[in-house]
């Protein structure tokens, strides 16, 4: 047990390591994760003997459990909303036609039966949402057009249906699931029971965290982690999507004013981190090397088909009718990486007892190495190339653990005449707690202030204040102004807000503006609005 024990936290030390020291091999940190599996493995050095499927399905199963929920609850819906519709067609029909296309261009190029073809169809049909979150963050990397936001929620939500066509392609190869009626049975009662169980078990989730005093102080991410495998379990137990409702559920919880989200977050941030490192990991360990000669040309084939065919073919079909462009597509398109729930499902299957001619873990594995080793490592090349990078905005903002870098807030202070603090020294005045005066803009002059500055009516007064953290007051709410905004360009006193409704402060850049009724809103503001519950 020790050794074991020393061997799990070398493999572990290993892969942070890998992490720290990914940029300087050029490519993402989660292909030196399987690297560092196929080392421990039967061909690699230290020759650890593992083939039990059963057992990595079931790791694995319960990893992607916490990255698709984290998937949810890190995804910022205020964001995301305005590209939803793009997202979910990707993620929905456009998980199908990838799947389809891919399966016919295996069974009629390649020569394989309908049956394997629809699987190795439906098992990389998913974009990986932890190939797709790690290179955007890890490059902050954001794109023009909501592509981010695009990209997160697909990659994000996607992995429900591809799980459901991976279960219907295993029972139509074990016989178990034929016939058109069985089929369109499955598909209706994994959507509607995994949706209804996943919003229900949030909303539960939420009441008990904001509206009682179950949860002790301290025990807030033990309720969570229960609730969220409560959440699988329930929905798998009764033939829902538990994948489905899992991210409905993180979805949910995160965009909730729920008690103690900023220690949530990087909570669930390293258990995500240790969920992705598990799941390369025992992808590497299960692979033998040596059985890759021989599928490795079908596995070249089906990179190529997903890459320039299948995956462009679902792209374009689905975007470009909603005004998307062509430069816009081609990226989303090429940002289309297979990784680890391809594996996963890879996994599944052969733990089902599906046995096929060609090694389908093998050839999964190779497709999502090339995918996440080519594609994601010219990701930001490509994006840079077609003009699609936004260097003036920060793709973190498009996450609910975003908080500004900086330790300094600066408040504009506008003194009227008839103000208390009019003709009084900065040293006689009460300050804000935590506040420091740092200078006066009079007509058109700045003055660095000093404890015997005067204070005249007309005065702008600079001050810096502790930063305003996101969501960490319940009763504060965020809203980013678009140029579309109906607040755009408008003075607060025009607007109607509800009587329950305070603007409370307008963050623009770095500075933060204590409104009054005539600051006008700009384009790019973040407004915070105080609201009784």
């Amino acid at each position: 047990m020790t050794i074991i024990t020393l061997i799990v936290a070398l493999i572990i030390l290993l892969c942070v390591l890998a992490e720290k020291f990914s940029d300087k091999f050029g490519m993402p940190a989660l292909i030196l994760f399987m690297f560092i599996g196929m080392l421990f493995g039967s061909d690699g050095i230290f020759k650890i003997p593992f083939e039990n499927f059963r057992l990595a399905e079931n790791i694995c199963s319960v990893a992607l459990v916490f990255i698709m929920f984290y998937g949810g609850f890190n995804t910022k819906w205020s964001a995301a909303k305005k590209v939803a519709g793009k997202a979910v067609s990707l993620s929905t029909l456009g998980v199908v036609i990838t799947a389809g296309l891919t399966g016919l261009l295996c069974c009629f190029v390649l020569g394989l039966s309908f049956e394997e073809s629809f699987l190795i169809g439906a098992v990389l049909s998913s974009t990986d949402a932890a190939s797709v979150f790690a290179i955007l963050r890890k490059k902050k990397l954001n794109l023009k057009d909501g592509t981010a936001s695009i990209l997160e929620v697909e990659s994000g939500s996607n992995d429900p249906i591809s799980y459901m066509l991976t279960v219907i392609a295993v029972n139509l190869i074990s016989g178990s699931g034929s016939g058109s009626g069985n089929v369109a049975v499955m598909m209706i009662q994994q959507i509607t029971l995994g949706a209804a169980l996943g919003i229900l078990l949030a909303k539960l989730s939420v009441f008990i965290m904001t509206k009682t005093k179950l949860i002790s102080e301290g025990l807030d991410m033990i309720f969570v982690i229960a609730m969220v495998l409560a959440c699988y379990g329930i929905t798998a137990f009764v033939g829902g999507n538990a994948y489905l409702s899992v991210y409905l559920f993180g979805i949910l919880m995160g965009n909730s004013r729920i008690r103690h989200k900023q220690t949530l977050i990087p909570f669930f941030d390293g258990v995500t981190s240790l969920a992705q490192i598990l799941i390369f990991f025992l992808i590497g360990l299960l692979t033998f090397p040596h059985q890759m000669g021989s599928i490795a040309v079908t596995a070249a084939a089906v990179v190529v088909f997903i890459t320039v065919f299948s995956r462009p073919v679902a792209v374009f079909l689905l975007l470009l009718p909603q005004k998307c462009s062509v430069k816009q597509c081609l990226l989303i398109a090429w940002a289309g990486l297979r990784g680890a729930s391809s594996s996963v499902f890879a996994i599944m299957a052969v733990a089902a007892g599906i046995s096929m001619k060609q090694d389908l873990f093998h050839i999964v594995f190779l497709v999502s190495l090339f995918s996440v080793a080519i594609q994601g490592t010219l990701l930001p090349r490509v994006a840079r190339k077609l003009s699609m990078v936004d260097d003036r905005s920060d793709v973190r903002k498009t996450f609910n653990d975003y908080q500004e870098e900086t330790g300094l807030q600066l408040m504009r202070l506008y003194i009227p005449g008839g103000h208390e603090w009019e003709n009084r020294r900065i040293k006689d005045v009460n300050l804000p707690t935590g506040s420091l005066a740092l200078m006066i803009r009079r007509n058109h002059e700045s003055i660095i202030t000093r404890g015997d500055t005067e204070i005249q009516a007309g005065d702008s007064l600079i001050l810096s204040v502790p930063p305003y953290i996101s969501n960490e007051t319940e009763n504060l709410q965020e809203k980013q102004i678009t140029r579309e905004d109906a607040w755009c360009d408008r003075e607060i006193r025009e607007l109607h807000l509800p009587e329950d409704m305070l603007i409370a402060m307008v963050i623009r850049g770095e500075e933060t503006i204590i409104p009054d009724g005539k600051t006008r809103i700009l384009e790019n503001d973040q407004v915070v609005m105080y609201r009784e519950q």
